[in-house]
């Protein structure tokens, strides 16, 4: 612990914004770097707990103290040795994960958390730009061959993992890019695809291949065709299929699922062409107050809509920790992206009655459960935010009851293995489409522990990989 009283000395602060005015012309990332006396500032603010409950509400067990008081001694190798070591891309969880383990700082219960995940952010970056070791490499060759079926951040921890300890991994993605969410699910100005682009190419260097536009399932490419050429398989998928809204009118044109409009937005800013769903000039509703659609909202925002109004059927959270929510765990309170404070309105305790429109949808009527009273809005564009309802199986012919839990994601044994598939080679499951719709740390936590089982069975012995969580879907 370098400073003893910086806790009570430093006050939390956070990197700026970016003006609102400047980033709404342009798809950048919105925040300001701060300086390395900045960051040294917030990492002084670690109170080196004896124990680090910070470390539990990481589902990685992120060496948090360390590498906050090596960051506060500018010591950025050691920090990085740390922080690499738990977690293979820091530099995506620094700028996505909703940081579970400021919930769970000590610091937390009375004052303001340590600014943990902007420490990782900064960290990571700082290892990148002097060139440290941001992966590891791999001691020797195994002679057996790993193929992971889908490239977000689930399968690309597990391909790290197993590649680093000499597995030949090869990477199967339907898209024609690789990245899963992180490619087309993520706006720009949330992660600018360069850094994905950056870990990509640490990972090919290491040995990793990429297949894009590859469906396994369709054409020549079967599960069974994959479990013949590889000795283990892992599926990490995702949850892709969209919750929608079966209400009447949901047939109408303009209403799409979040995750369309988004990789439509995504592709054309990546081409440089026009979007596939344009929200100019339009009144845009988006249903749905969670991340995907903050993420619809700061793309209309750029986009240049008329009006936006974001519609969450759910109560206004309160905006400090509630009774029945207590530390350490990561409570649901109110908080303001910086894509609410880029302007439109938004609505809590409002249900969905109906799209209205001849062919195309034009208003919305909701249940203001507050007043009990109908509203109508203008809608020209309807974005359906409500979350996922499990992995899509059919192609992969793992949709029978015998391989799903009640949720209708995969079911796995302890060393991850999918429930009920005959056959010699071995098919792991993890992520989404294990547990279900979830954070991107859970994401890259089960692609480690998959990793570490899929080494021991390829190996006949205890993996040296890490496991940092046990299967979410044993309990249902």
């Amino acid at each position: 612990m370098g400073k003893v009283t910086g806790f009570l000395e430093v006050p939390r602060r956070g990197p700026e914004y970016r003006p609102v005015p400047v980033r709404l012309r342009d798809w950048r990332e919105v925040y300001v770097r701060q300086s390395d006396e900045e960051i040294s500032a917030q990492g002084s603010r670690c109170m080196d707990c004896g124990i680090p409950f910070c470390m539990q509400g990481c589902p990685l067990g992120n060496r948090i103290p360390t590498f906050n008081d090596a960051a506060y001694k500018y010591q950025w190798h050691h920090a990085a040795e740390q922080l690499f070591d738990t977690n293979n891309f820091p530099e995506f969880t620094g700028r996505l994960c909703p940081a579970p383990c400021e919930s769970a700082c000590v610091l937390g219960i009375n004052s303001d958390p340590v600014t943990i995940e902007r420490l990782e952010y900064e960290v990571a970056e700082h290892a990148f730009a002097a060139g440290l070791a941001v992966a590891r490499a791999t001691p020797h060759e195994s002679g057996r061959r790993v193929a992971v079926v889908g490239s977000g951040p689930a399968g690309l921890a597990a391909a790290a993992q197993l590649r680093s300890v000499g597995h030949a991994v090869s990477v199967f993605e339907r898209s024609d890019a690789i990245g899963g969410l992180l490619r087309y699910g993520i706006p720009e100005f949330k992660m600018e695809k360069s850094v994905l682009d950056r870990r990509l190419a640490v990972m090919r260097e290491s040995g990793v291949e990429f297949f894009p536009n590859v469906t396994v399932g369709e054409g020549a490419t079967s599960l069974e065709e994959l479990r013949a050429n590889f000795d283990a398989v892992v599926i990490a998928i995702g949850s892709t299929r969209p919750r929608m809204i079966p209400v009447p009118g949901a047939e109408l044109t303009g209403i799409y699922p979040a995750m369309v409009f988004l990789e439509g937005a995504n592709r054309a800013v990546t081409t440089g062409s026009a979007p596939s769903i344009d929200a100019a000039g339009a009144h845009v509703v988006i249903l749905g107050g969670g991340d995907t659609g903050a993420d619809c909202l700061g793309t209309v925002h750029r986009h240049g809509a008329a009006s936006v109004i974001q519609i969450e059927i759910l109560d206004r959270p309160p905006d400090e920790r509630p009774f029945d929510e207590p530390w350490p765990t990561m409570p649901r309170i109110f908080k303001t992206s910086s894509a609410h404070a880029e302007g439109g309105e938004r609505l809590f305790s409002s249900e969905t009655l109906e799209f209205r429109g001849s062919t195309r949808v034009e208003e919305i009527v909701i249940n203001d459960h507050l007043s009990g009273e109908s509203v109508t809005f203008p809608a020209d564009l309807v974005l359906i935010a409500a979350g996922f309802v499990g992995p899509e199986l059919d192609q992969l012919a793992l949709n029978a009851e015998r391989h799903l839990t009640a949720r209708q994601t995969l079911s796995v044994t302890e060393d991850w293995r999918v429930r009920e598939l005959d056959g010699s080679t071995p098919v792991f499951a993890c992520g989404d489409a294990v547990r279900g719709q979830s954070l991107i740390v859970w994401a890259i936590a089960e692609g480690r522990s998959a990793a570490s089982a899929v080494d021991a069975a390829l190996s006949g012995r205890p993996s040296a990989l890490p496991a940092p969580v046990e299967p979410y879907a044993l309990s249902w």
